[in-house]
């Protein structure tokens, strides 16, 4: 072996350890970053959970792990689509392990965290860049389709969150695949990446929206279940709920300097509760819906990651080219 060829190896040897622990440092900051939300916030939450039925609460929280394994789904149409079958075991620890990187300040972590265990697996960074934020388009239409249902309460409180509407007429065309194939195109060809081989289908959109609706649906009948355990808010607290809840994420993305735009989607809430049950009470909800999210994000990611630690099947991709159709 040449001197050149020896150092280029070393090189290369080098570059691999830094990155496997920059992803391993990574990681570990993220589990202690939404460790540290768990404790700091533990207080407050026992004293609401305390109120709250135990049927209603681990129903609440089984619901809202539902609606995670339904995100996960979503997130796994649009990757299929776009040519990596990542299988019911790679998809999932990809996506759920990854979601943990929005409790680091920023809006890039979660990307970056699934970008790399998606490589790891098989995925293209470029697809898996590519599928979240496709993923993230179809969502906030859901959740501000379904945040019509607490939309009149919102406005009565607050008056200024009339403008997050003013995307969604963008969002819906945005939806279309012919536009939808264009823009991820453009993303694609700006990361200087092969087209996508065909265009996304319909089905494709159709998939990943009901999944999001469905999500945004079990994160408010969670937030329900616990509001309503002491019989306030009722059936039609129900849609007030699911409304506020889809309103509150997709506030909280625009807020991307926060950990998973913390303390925004609590105001929401907190704001749309507060006319039926107060707000002491709708505060204390709120917050004990953030420390559950919490930990059904860490303990999904954490069954994800098990379920695929011994698991070595790679991922099945096809031609990133653009074919005729």
């Amino acid at each position: 072996m040449s001197a050149e060829t020896a150092a280029s190896t070393t090189s290369r040897n080098w570059r691999s350890l830094a990155v496997t622990w920059a992803r391993r440092i990574l990681l570990a900051a993220v589990l202690v970053g939404a460790g540290y939300y768990l404790v700091t916030r533990w207080d407050e939450v026992w004293d609401t959970l305390a109120r709250v039925p135990w049927p209603a609460a681990v129903l609440s929280q089984l619901v809202l792990i539902l609606g995670i394994a339904s995100s996960t789904l979503g997130w796994q149409v649009i990757v299929d689509d776009l040519g990596t079958k990542l299988g019911p075991i790679r998809g999932p620890q990809i996506y759920l392990v990854g979601q943990l990187g929005k409790y680091l300040p920023g809006a890039v972590w979660a990307y970056v965290l699934q970008m790399e265990l998606g490589k790891q697996a098989g995925l293209p960074r470029a697809r898996s860049f590519v599928s979240s934020l496709i993923q993230v388009g179809v969502s906030t239409v859901a959740s501000l389709l379904l945040g019509v249902l607490a939309l009149p309460v919102l406005l009565d409180e607050s008056p200024g969150a009339i403008w997050l509407y003013a995307v969604l007429p963008v969002g819906l065309a945005a939806l279309h695949p012919r536009l939808l194939t264009w823009a991820v195109n453009l993303v694609l060809r700006i990361l200087r990446k092969a087209p996508l081989a065909h265009r996304l289908r319909w089905a494709t959109v159709g998939k990943a929206l009901g999944y999001s609706l469905f999500t945004f649906t079990c994160f408010g009948t969670h937030l329900w279940l616990l509001a309503n355990s002491l019989g306030t808010p009722g059936w039609g607290g129900l849609l007030l709920c699911t409304g506020a809840v889809a309103i509150g994420l997709t506030a909280g993305l625009f807020f991307f300097i926060l950990p998973s735009g913390a303390g925004v989607r609590e105001v929401v809430v907190t704001a749309a509760l507060a006319t039926s049950i107060g707000p002491v009470a709708a505060g204390a909800y709120a917050i004990a819906s953030r420390a559950m999210f919490t930990a059904a994000d860490v303990v999904t990611a954490g069954a994800a990651a098990l379920l695929a630690r011994g698991y070595r099947g790679p991922a099945k991709g096809i031609p990133s080219v653009r074919t005729s159709e």
